[in-house]
């Protein structure tokens, strides 16, 4: 059963709390890529039978499982895919940027370049549930931005198989390769390439502890989006408000992960009486009750603030991944949020709308770093290039102050560049 709590009875940095992995998940992850950078496909191969139980001919799925997967797709999720893929399209286009030109009066050229990365790779989760919506949510930024071309990586099912409401989502997102390989070494493919798999140069999208620690690994080598941790929800609600609704939306981050956190904080006991009875109520009806009561009970918590000034400060210190402001007046309540990685605002916006259909991205910052990032956008898959153009008249005026800059650094090599071309 979820705990009931008073403000100041946890600490605040605990509230979101987790269990420390019992394994040692870096050394694990470092001996995975490095054989997969020393034997490519074969290491592929062996990891494919040995984690997912499917004996493998090729890795990368063909255009007739493309066709199948859509062909026998049920039509009315299809429409649903299109629809979402729609509102997506419409939010990240209006991120695209351009680059600038800025001349001055003595044909001084200064500006900047927004290109593309060449290549993205796409991780996306088979396992305990897979997610057509993350093959939305991190290839149509890619494609808005211009990258040429978008590997996908995802675990086969037992038959060898893909499930097919990803590949239908590929299909529909314009992902132009995908490939029968997950975990920490499906990462190491995209970073190092294998004679299959392409080497990438940006890695985006969620995975489980592995995932996350191969993609910190390889940082560096190439770009990646973010360290995601286990899913988390922090509902803000007054007493108005329906237990029944509120013990939902907990549950739809709950129900991801044994280590998800799923957070109420209230200004009201009767509603958090009311939300731990409809926990209750709701746990046992869910096919994943298991994982739900896991996290629920482990790392879920009710919060009773004095008042929502209170609750708002709890709410910022924290800087959730999802914040849910269940409260009158939401777009009030927003001016007052700092940190969170996406806000849901009012009564009639549970947090599902985001992972699947409204628009905004559902690859979101975890574990408090929406303090310092942000949810995946066209951002993550562009690169800037600036550029200077100087004539030779408006070299010489600064000339000399170029020198000095570089001799106050003790860098007369620097210095030397900027004079000797006016002697």
């Amino acid at each position: 059963m979820i705990r009931i709590m008073e403000y100041g009875q946890v600490k605040e940095e605990e509230i979101f709390a987790r269990v420390t992995p019992t394994v040692n998940v870096e050394a694990i992850v470092a001996d995975i890529l490095a054989n997969v950078k020393q034997n490519g496909d074969k290491a592929l191969y062996e990891y494919c039978e040995k984690f997912d139980g499917a004996v493998l001919d090729r890795l990368e799925v063909t255009p007739e499982e493309f066709d199948e997967a859509f062909n026998t797709a049920d039509p009315e999720f299809i429409r649903v895919l299109q629809a979402a893929a729609e509102n997506i399209t419409l939010f990240h286009a209006q991120q695209k940027r351009d680059g600038f030109t800025l001349k001055k009066e003595n044909g001084v050229v200064l500006g900047q370049k927004v290109l593309p990365v060449e290549k993205a790779g796409l991780y996306v989760p088979g396992g305990t549930a897979a997610y057509p919506s993350t093959v939305l949510m991190d290839s149509i930024p890619a494609k808005i931005a211009g990258v040429e071309e978008i590997v996908m990586v995802t675990p086969p099912s037992k038959n060898g198989k893909v499930n097919p409401a990803i590949l239908a989502a590929a299909k529909i997102a314009g992902v132009d390769r995908v490939f029968k390989v997950g975990g920490a070494q499906a990462v190491a493919a995209l970073a190092y390439g294998t004679q299959s798999i392409p080497k990438v140069d940006k890695i985006v999208g969620p995975g489980n502890a592995f995932v996350a620690e191969a993609k910190k690994q390889v940082f560096g080598l190439v770009s990646i989006d973010m360290i995601a941790g286990p899913s988390e929800i922090l509902v803000v609600a007054d007493g108005a408000n329906d237990p029944a609704h509120i013990a939902a939306d907990l549950l739809s981050q709950a129900e991801h992960d044994k280590l998800a956190s799923a957070v109420l904080v209230t200004d009201s006991m009767d509603l958090a009486l009311g939300v731990q009875a409809e926990l209750e109520r709701q746990i046992p009806l869910l096919p994943r009750s298991e994982i739900a009561r896991a996290s629920i009970d482990n790392h879920g918590k009710i919060i009773v603030a004095d008042n929502l000034e209170k609750v708002i400060d709890i709410a910022n210190t924290l800087a959730p991944e999802h914040l849910e402001l269940c409260v009158d007046e939401p777009f009030v309540w927003l001016t007052k949020i700092k940190h969170a990685g996406s806000v849901f605002m009012g009564r009639s916006c549970p947090e599902a709308l985001g992972d699947y259909f409204a628009g905004p991205n559902h690859t979101l910052p975890t574990s408090g770093t929406a303090r310092f990032s942000s949810p995946l956008s066209v951002d993550d898959f562009i690169k800037k290039t600036q550029f200077i153009y100087y004539p030779e008249e408006a070299l010489q005026e600064v000339a000399e102050d170029v020198a000095l800059f570089a001799r106050k650094e003790g860098l007369d090599a620097h210095a030397n560049s900027a004079t000797i071309r006016t002697s």
